[in-house]
């Protein structure tokens, strides 16, 4: 990691904007590690979740958008109800998320498979109006350079007809649709 020089102006305009996205009042977390001790996959965190708050209170932008820790929250929301100023923590690490996306920006380490994970999810949702699992997972395989991981799970689902080959699509594809398009110009807004 990277030495972090606090003497540099904080950006104001990172904390203020992380706290209207999210609708979380970042500047009241008082640092308790109340996030931090309960969170289920801080083990795999390159910063805990109270460092990201600090971090976001400090105005560090750049190095909060680049850690992976943003994209490895479960969003389970553990940090959220043990949060004793009631900060949706969750949703800070989703504003982030959401913000680095935004900026273009390639998660680090295990958040890239996450990320790469959430596209293709949300590209099944997109084109065939729901999941479908074989593709999904197929073009997961195929770019993380792993085209046989979890290869023979597949085949024991496919033999017990959990697994389908081929996916219908459902009424209302272009009502889908439309929900995709307003969020794209949602974030065209931002």
């Amino acid at each position: 990691m990277e030495t972090i020089r606090l003497n540099e102006s904080e950006d104001r305009d990172f904390i203020e904007r992380v706290s209207r996205e999210s609708g979380q009042a970042v500047e009241n977390c008082y640092q308790c590690g109340k996030c931090t001790a309960g969170c289920p996959v801080a083990f795999a965190y390159d910063l805990m979740p109270h460092q990201v708050m600090r971090m976001v209170q400090m105005g560090l932008k750049e190095e909060v958008l680049r850690c992976q820790s943003i994209w490895l929250c479960a969003s389970c929301v553990t940090c959220t109800a043990r949060c004793p100023r009631n900060i949706d923590v969750a949703m800070v690490m989703d504003t982030l998320r959401i913000m680095a996306r935004r900026k273009g920006m390639i998660p680090p380490g295990r958040g890239r498979n996450v990320a790469l994970f959430n596209n293709n999810f949300l590209r099944s949702i997109q084109k065939y109006g729901r999941l479908f699992e074989f593709a999904t997972m197929a073009m997961f395989n195929l770019k993380t350079g792993q085209p046989f991981r979890e290869a023979d799970t597949g085949l024991t689902m496919l033999r017990r007809g959990k697994l389908k080959l081929s996916v219908t699509k459902p009424r209302g594809l272009e009502e889908i649709n439309r929900i995709f398009e307003k969020v794209r110009q949602a974030e065209k807004e931002v």
